[in-house]
């Protein structure tokens, strides 16, 4: 199968495209550097080295004997999108080239708008390529749990069966997203979605829950294979974040009360979703969509086992709530489909936390402590950025 990775110099795009590649199919990169980009905006940078695309595609070729085509294009550039369609001929598209970041798109009126623009407008580019050049390929779309926000009911895959007045239908289960960047995401799912009824395009959604660990089997085989790790307040995961906090012997900053629930997946589970996902693809006009999570924690929760994990001392402390957010709420979600496909899901154990220590201890001297701290305020509307480090200020 011929698999193109759009935004395949990411955190989660590179080792999606290594793992493909290393299971026998044909895979392409395209990513416009944008991501690196914002790491010179924001004075901040991944706490692995992360070598270029060009070096990372050589490296690969060297380590597995596998060639990984690339291509540099923006998806707001339609007509550069379309020449790498035409001449890439994917039999499925992998779609991870957004602003993945919520506390980046609450920056200010600036960065809601790049967020937006970039995601969705993005989205549409790509929708239309392939609504004119070949409506048999495979849309896998990286959509967010954030989607949902926390709804008092149990979250189903995508869909929702609702009794009103006597009359049922099947509709797109409510969204309530908590930030822009979530938002930006809701409308994509809403266009795919009519795509697939107006076009008939195949789509899959991947409702993905917050992605924690660094290595999977490909990345580890060199280090110019690395992919990110990211730890700063904007564009850091949690426990990716927490595990950094412990091995520097800063205390493990929990937003609020702490009692808010996250859902969650291990990266290597997420390189197996997306294999699944593409080798076995949506019928043509289907929507479908998948919770490509597998547990849930409250932030209290997972600090609490970053904390019991670590070897030395790590200290747990509640700061003010940067976001706006229900903090004691229901949360429960299905994720049977990708279990039904075949995946077995790596639950968050101390054997990894143990390994992610060891890598943040190899590069603790790369951390800068200034970024961890929340400086993006939900409640803030300006049309200027906060007392940011950007480029320039």
């Amino acid at each position: 199968m011929r698999i193109l990775v759009l935004g395949g110099d990411g955190y989660l795009g590179w080792p999606t495209a290594m793992y493909l590649s290393a299971r026998g199919h044909d895979v392409g990169v395209l990513d416009n550097g944008l991501r690196r980009q914002y790491d010179h905006e924001l004075g901040a940078g991944s706490l692995v080295p992360i070598e270029s695309m060009a070096t990372r595609v050589r490296a690969w070729r060297e380590v597995s004997g596998k060639a990984i085509a690339s291509y540099t294009t923006d998806l707001c550039d339609a007509d550069g999108l379309y020449a790498v369609l035409r001449e890439f001929a994917p039999d499925a598209v992998v779609h991870f080239a957004e602003q993945r970041a919520a506390p980046y798109s609450m920056i200010d009126r600036k960065h809601a708008v790049h967020t937006q623009v970039n995601n969705v407008v993005g989205t549409l580019n790509l929708m239309y390529a392939i609504g004119e050049l070949d409506r048999d390929v495979h849309v896998v779309k990286l959509g967010t749990m954030g989607e949902y926000g926390q709804p008092n009911i149990e979250i189903e895959e995508g869909w929702l069966e609702v009794t009103h007045k006597g009359r049922t239908d099947r509709m797109m289960f409510p969204k309530k997203p908590g930030s822009f960047y979530h938002l930006s995401k809701v409308h994509d799912s809403h266009n795919l979605e009519f795509g697939c009824r107006i076009w008939g395009l195949r789509v899959t959604d991947l409702n993905q829950g917050v992605v924690y660990g660094q290595e999977t089997d490909e990345t580890a085989l060199d280090p110019r294979l690395a992919t990110r790790l990211d730890y700063d307040s904007v564009f850091g995961t949690v426990i990716n974040r927490f595990a950094i906090q412990a091995v520097l012997g800063e205390p493990l900053t929990v937003y609020g009360g702490g009692s808010q629930t996250r859902a969650t997946i291990d990266i290597r589970d997420t390189v197996e979703c997306i294999r699944l996902a593409c080798e076995n693809p949506a019928d043509r006009g289907e929507f479908r969509v998948f919770n490509q999570a597998t547990e849930k924690f409250s932030l209290s929760q997972m600090a609490e086992t970053v904390r019991a994990a670590y070897p030395g001392v790590a200290e747990v402390v509640h700061v003010d709530n940067p976001r706006v957010e229900i903090e004691d709420h229901y949360y429960s979600f299905v994720h049977t489909a990708l279990e039904s496909l075949g995946l077995q899901p790596h639950t968050l154990s101390d054997t990894l936390l143990t390994s992610m220590f060891k890598v943040v201890e190899e590069h603790a001297h790369r951390v800068d402590r200034e970024a961890m701290k929340p400086v993006v305020d939900w409640r803030r509307a300006a049309n200027e950025a906060p007392a940011l480090r950007l480029s320039g200020s």
